[in-house]
């Protein structure tokens, strides 16, 4: 007999926990029973998993009383508060905050790349920074069959990478401009809230997300560095693949893009080896025909949980190294369906 689970989605609410939602409806997970979970504020909101109508529920550490699988999306503190209690509940936890990512006991996986870490949990699950997962996706095919000795990446992130209401002040800030009022009033959420100050995104670009640290680089960016590490190597300070990034929040509502340039270990790998690789990789689509100005887009690959991938191109300059471009949609793969991906591949491993 098939084992059912039940499961609980944390911070169902919001703009990832909704798709949290959508995303475990579609899934493979046998699903006994769901529990939506969120902060007293958004407690009595009605959602719909599959055709049932389901309540939200202020989140307690009763709550995780008989749960199977928590997926997790509420915010880095309402992670280190409330998952430990739920794993001394019995519970095994996707967590999507940055709460674990560095914690030497809990993995951090994309299971496309490295599903047997899964195997390691302690209750814990980590899912990667969106940046870093597709990242990540698509240069996987490439290190395995070419080595990888550096990677040097420029990200162009969407505004959801903030939440919702970073949509809706995007959106809000594009009116103003156009009916030539002053934006900088209305700007209160990026390039993020908890710094002091704040700038429009509409018409601009931001050369930070999260806080800027004293070394020069953003949170983001020494997320993408460490993560990819981590990752990859299972050591989150490898020398064994040097990575730097740049990270530019841009006006864009969803799915976020990264000019990504590699240098491979087999010098003599060409631009159609690598994208022979990268097309047979599960999860990563090749978009690349430049003759008919094929290429990925944020427009078009939002609402997939695919990893576009084109502009292969060599670096004339340096042998060995190539550039790309790399667009996914940053609340799918790069949040809600990595999580749930990571359930089913727990539920299929035996791992809950």
């Amino acid at each position: 007999m098939t084992k059912e689970y039940n499961v609980a989605i944390l911070g169902a609410t919001g703009a990832v926990g909704r798709r949290m939602i959508e995303q475990l409806a579609q899934s493979t997970i046998p699903v006994k029973s769901v529990k939506l979970l969120a902060s007293s504020r958004s407690a009595g909101t009605v959602l719909k998993f599959r055709d049932q109508e389901l309540t939200v529920e202020e989140t307690t550490p009763e709550s995780f009383d008989g749960i199977d699988l928590v997926l997790s999306s509420a915010g880095g503190g309402v992670s280190k508060k409330f998952l430990p209690e739920a794993v001394k509940r019995g519970a095994v936890c996707v967590d999507n905050t940055s709460a674990f990512r560095m914690d030497e006991d809990v993995p951090l996986v994309v299971p496309e790349v490295n599903p047997e870490a899964l195997k390691n949990h302690h209750g814990i699950i980590a899912n990667p920074n969106c940046s870093t997962i597709q990242m990540v996706m698509a240069l996987e095919p490439v290190r395995r069959k070419f080595g990888l000795k550096q990677i040097i990446v420029s990200t162009y992130q969407a505004a959801s990478g903030a939440g919702q209401a970073a949509i809706e002040e995007l959106k809000r800030e594009t009116q103003d401009y156009l009916d030539g009022k002053d934006m900088q009033n209305g700007a209160k959420i990026l390039p993020t809230k908890g710094d002091k100050k704040h700038y429009p995104l509409a018409f601009n670009l931001l050369p930070q997300i999260d806080v800027l640290e004293d070394n020069g680089y953003s949170h983001e960016e020494w997320k993408m560095i460490h993560e990819t590490k981590k990752i990859m190597l299972n050591d989150i300070n490898s020398q064994d693949i040097k990575v730097t990034a740049t990270c530019v929040r841009v006006p864009v509502p969803i799915a976020h893009g990264e000019s990504v340039y590699f240098t491979v270990e087999d010098e003599a790998a060409t631009a159609q080896d690598i994208m022979n690789a990268i097309a047979d990789f599960p999860g990563v689509v090749l978009q690349d025909d430049i003759k008919n100005q094929i290429y990925p887009q944020p427009i078009t690959a939002e609402g997939s949980r695919d990893t576009f991938v084109g502009r292969i191109r060599p670096d004339y300059e340096n042998k060995g190294a190539f550039n790309m471009w790399v667009v996914a949609d940053n609340l799918l793969k790069g949040a809600a369906w990595n999580t749930v991906e990571n359930a089913e591949y727990l539920v299929k491993m035996n791992l809950v």
